[in-house]
């Protein structure tokens, strides 16, 4: 892929949407690209983060871990922004990436995503909407969870006063 077909992935991204062409140039030319094969980790949930990545092509699974091993909780593809909560809030990965085909990313490394940051405050407003729909969607799969659990306790419950 060349520089202008990178510049023009970028801004298919909704992070950078607003930023001049010259700009994203920039972006393209100080990321670095880097492909995963499928079931190639792209990061692991407990690391910390040095970068960000921008998928150009391919998908991959969101894996969170588990007292049964990971489990798939979500999908990200092309012209998606991931990594970024480990790098914006200096704590690890939150998550594990693991990719389902080949993975073409940008990876945009902290500085560099800090820099962006700095000098486009509209991606600040966008990662935060990014961040707080992430946020409910996860609320949501949580209250899924919990009212499944209070069903089974339920049930449980139910066999035992049956037997006794």
């Amino acid at each position: 892929m060349s520089l202008l077909e990178e510049v023009e992935l970028l801004r298919r991204v909704p992070l950078f949407a607003d930023i001049e062409p010259a700009k994203l140039k920039l972006i393209a030319f100080t990321s670095e690209r880097v492909t995963f094969d499928p079931d190639e980790y792209v990061f692991h949930q407990g690391d910390m983060g040095d970068a960000a990545y921008i998928i150009m092509e391919g998908d991959a699974d969101v894996l969170i871990d588990g007292p049964g091993g990971a489990r798939a909780v979500a999908r990200v593809g092309r012209n998606e922004f991931i990594g970024e909560i480990a790098i914006l809030c200096d704590v690890p990965r939150t998550a594990s990436i693991r990719a389902r085909s080949r993975v073409v990313t940008l990876r945009i490394s902290k500085d560099l995503f800090f820099r962006l940051l700095t000098d486009f405050p509209k991606m600040s407003v966008t990662i935060m909407r990014v961040i707080a729909q992430r946020l409910e969607n996860t609320t949501a799969q949580l209250r899924r969870v919990l009212a499944e659990a209070q069903l089974a306790e339920a049930e449980i419950a139910k066999a035992h006063s049956a037997e006794g």
